[in-house]
């Protein structure tokens, strides 16, 4: 490839409910500095019942007024993300060479086309496989967090809380198994046949799998972010963490490599604190100890990082509720089929 890299990209956009968030992600997508006759944006709506669609109309028209790049709305029947994805993919037009992934309730910086050609452009002149996709850093949502966000996020920045998934702060671009807000070649999607449609969550993690089993390289750059709002309430939190929990089983079962021991360590502790005591051994308590301590170490780092007392409180409580519900999402998994998420 040479100088002046400028590739015909789509961003595909599946919703649903969003009448919160996707003003400001559809303005961010107007506003960059990528040329527009490069680029378009495909919005798949999978029914929504709220202002949704009347919002994305009227980000149409501003588009249109500013010159920016053409926006579509588009009816997904199966109203799934995957589904909305693979239905975007016969929609496009030949020219079309790559398709980026994003979702209604995230944002990015003007620059961020024109830097993920760059870093695109830099990368498959130093891999020698085929560059399949190009991932980018999840950092917070613009604007001022509420409490219970403030505690996530950080729960988030924590290895504890992150661990090597889509909210791991990285801070140099290397090859990645999973990234997060991919940049893919069109032609590996289509060598692959895009989205596997019975993954109503996950979906990303089984089509990366996939890629790279088919030869392709995944990279992930830090020069790109995406601002992702996240879950707001305890309650919330819960279920996603249920959810990552229950479909990270359904992707392992699909693709063993996808396991993870780290994972488990929950599970691991747990059998071990119950039969110390089952055993009466003196050192029962030793396991819960040693995680309560962690977890009050990493409220007090975070709180110090972060300059907010709360998280002294926050980390540890949100880092019981994401292993806890994690944690039984993963047996979840074994048992029963996906169901929609009902968080958001």
């Amino acid at each position: 490839m040479g100088e002046g890299f400028e590739p015909n990209i789509v961003t595909v956009l599946p919703v649903l409910n969003e009448e919160q968030h996707i003003e400001a992600c559809l303005d961010a997508l107007i506003a960059q500095t990528y040329p527009s006759a490069k680029h378009s944006v495909l919005v798949m709506d999978g029914g929504s019942s709220d202002r949704t669609k009347v919002l994305v109309e009227d980000a149409i028209q501003r588009s249109v007024a500013a010159d920016g790049p053409k926006i579509e709305l588009h009816h997904n029947p199966g109203k799934f993300v995957a589904q909305g994805r693979n239905r975007a993919m016969s929609l496009l037009h030949d020219d079309v060479t790559h398709v980026l992934e994003l979702i209604g309730h995230s944002t990015v910086s003007p620059t961020h086309l024109e830097q993920l050609s760059m870093e695109w452009q830099r990368i498959s002149q130093i891999e020698q496989r085929p560059l399949g996709a190009l991932g980018s850093r999840v950092v917070p949502r613009q604007g001022e967090l509420r409490t219970v966000e403030c505690w996530i996020e950080a729960t988030l920045s924590s290895p504890f809380g992150s661990g090597g998934g889509q909210f791991d702060t990285f801070t140099e671009a290397t090859p990645c198994r999973i990234p997060a807000f991919v940049l893919h070649e069109r032609s590996a999607l289509a060598d692959v046949n895009g989205w596997d449609e019975a993954f109503i969550s996950s979906q990303d993690s089984d089509l990366s799998m996939r890629l790279s089993a088919a030869g392709y390289a995944l990279w992930r750059t830090p020069k790109t972010q995406v601002h992702m709002t996240k879950r707001s309430g305890l309650q919330r939190w819960w279920r996603m963490g249920h959810r990552y929990g229950f479909w990270r089983t359904k992707t392992v079962l699909k693709h063993p490599a996808r396991a993870s021991l780290r994972e488990y360590l929950p599970w691991f502790g747990l059998m071990l604190t119950v039969a110390l005591f089952a055993l009466q051994h003196p050192f029962a308590p030793l396991p819960l100890v040693a995680y309560m301590f962690v977890l009050s170490i990493e409220g007090v780092r975070m709180s110090l990082r972060f300059q907010r007392f709360s998280l002294l409180i926050g980390v540890p409580i949100c880092m019981m509720v994401l292993h806890a519900s994690f944690s039984l999402g993963l047996v979840d998994g074994l048992f029963r089929k996906g169901g929609a998420a009902s968080d958001r």
